[in-house]
């Protein structure tokens, strides 16, 4: 079932596909493998194969069940475009959210090629947000497949930031999350490497969002950069929260 989400960013997360394969380096410490221990050792029936790949059709109709419209992030415990989603799979999930255009759905991927791919088989209501993961230069190359998209909102997750990443292409881009690894055995992130992001966000007006420093103790590091807190949204989220 869907879960209410502590992840900043996001207010829901709905897992109709669970388990992945890593495929770079941001994958190093996934937290997702790391929950899907907790979740397997409480009983959960989703995760009862651990971190192997699965698709759950029982979940898809969840979202038409809730009345309050909600900030859904798609598959927060997997990848919604891994190589093994069957695109009739798929095409059944874009479905339940282009019927559903009260909430907003946020699909994070590290495979915008397969995004990319799929495009056109699918219908990509303004309720449906396309992101890619962007954690070091190598990775950078996701952003051009992110633009092929044709969506209302483009994104990008720089989370874990790993190293600097000057001169961070923004073209067709609407939003910007950065944020620090945490957990056991989290990767150290520069404060400038994060300031040099903000100021091209803000030069170029691309809401900017600071998820958090990271490290062993993410809550003691806390998610404050110069003093204050970064929780810029794209603005379709601001005026439907001024809606309600």
């Amino acid at each position: 079932m869907a879960q209410k989400s502590k992840i900043e960013w996001t207010e829901m997360t709905w897992n109709s596909v669970t388990g992945c394969t890593k495929t770079s380096a941001g994958c190093r410490n996934c937290y997702a493998e790391r929950m899907t221990k907790r979740l397997q050792g409480a009983g959960m029936p989703k995760y009862s194969k651990g971190f192997q790949f699965a698709v759950h059709p029982e979940v898809l109709d969840e979202p038409r069940r809730w009345r309050k419209p909600r900030l859904v992030f798609v598959n927060s415990m997997s990848d919604t475009f891994h190589e093994k989603v069957p695109l009739p799979f798929l095409k059944k999930l874009f479905a339940v959210m282009n019927e559903c255009p009260q909430h907003t759905f946020q699909v994070l991927t590290k495979r915008p090629h397969i995004a990319a791919e799929h495009a056109a088989q699918l219908r990509w209501t303004d309720n449906i947000w396309i992101g890619a993961t962007v954690e070091d230069r190598k990775s950078l190359s996701r952003i051009a497949h992110v633009r092929k998209i044709p969506v209302a909102v483009r994104f990008l997750s720089l989370e874990p930031l790993l190293e600097r990443i000057p001169c961070l292409p923004l073209s067709k881009i609407d939003w910007v999350i950065v944020g620090g690894e945490s957990g056991p055995g989290a990767r150290p992130m520069e404060k400038d490497w994060v300031r040099e992001v903000r100021d091209r966000c803000v030069d170029r007006g691309v809401p900017f969002f600071f998820k958090q420093w990271g490290g062993v103790n993410k809550k003691k590091a806390g998610r404050k950069l110069d003093g204050r807190f970064w929780d810029e949204m794209p603005n379709v989220v601001v005026q439907k929260r001024e809606e309600r």
